[in-house]
């Protein structure tokens, strides 16, 4: 691809405005969770966050991408499936699950739009237009398992040890450990059914990198 490339270009802006702009929604977010805090717990609660996480892969994938559209290499493959597998299932789950049940005003509002709203749509739809692909492979769906595998690990043992959950359908204290494990092992499976569809699309859509070599079945 040259650098006159629209679609290179058009990729640029995209990826770098989408950095920027959830970049910005999770540091004010932060600094407004944080602020007066005497303990680390705010930032360890905050960072426990699947919106959280998802938002700050999606911020690493966009960047790196506003850098080079058509980026490449056996670890950015799993970065970049975990950010658009979190940010999907974050976008998903907030607006069934979560929405109706939170009203926000000012920074709140505005960073809660970036990071629910803007984040996941603007990733799933720079994706399909954008690419780059194709880039998964069975491997790379099977390496991107790990994180949030971890992180149902991470949120169920933290729970029992402070009793405090980052979402309340993950409550184990209030629904019970078996209501919470379901949850739980729905938003996994959940998780898996978008990989495996991610891997399927990244297949079936038109190539956007010519310069790369066509993937190995496998």
């Amino acid at each position: 691809m040259t650098a006159a490339d629209p679609r290179t270009a058009l990729a640029r802006v995209w990826w770098g405005l989408l950095a920027l702009v959830v970049g910005a929604a999770v540091l004010i977010d932060l600094v407004r969770t944080v602020d007066g805090a005497g303990s680390a717990t705010p930032v360890i609660r905050y960072l426990s966050y699947f919106t959280i996480q998802s938002n700050l892969l999606v911020v690493a994938a966009a960047a790196t991408l506003a850098r080079d559209p058509d980026r490449d290499g056996r670890g950015w493959r799993v970065l970049r499936l975990d950010a658009l597998l979190g940010i999907t299932v974050t976008g998903l789950v907030y607006a069934v699950v979560l929405a109706p049940t939170i009203h926000l005003h000012g920074l709140s509002w505005w960073t809660n739009v970036a990071m629910h709203y803007v984040s996941p749509v603007a990733t799933l739809l720079g994706w399909l237009l954008l690419g780059p692909r194709p880039r998964i492979t069975g491997g790379t769906v099977l390496a991107a398992l790990a994180w949030p595998l971890a992180y149902a690990g991470y949120t169920l043992a933290h729970g029992a040890v402070t009793g405090w959950y980052p979402y309340p359908f993950l409550d184990a204290g209030v629904l019970g450990h078996a209501t919470a494990l379901q949850n739980l092992g729905f938003v996994v499976l959940l998780a898996l059914v978008f990989l495996v569809l991610f891997r399927a699309l990244d297949r079936a859509l038109p190539t956007t990198d010519r310069r790369a070599e066509v993937l190995s079945a496998g």
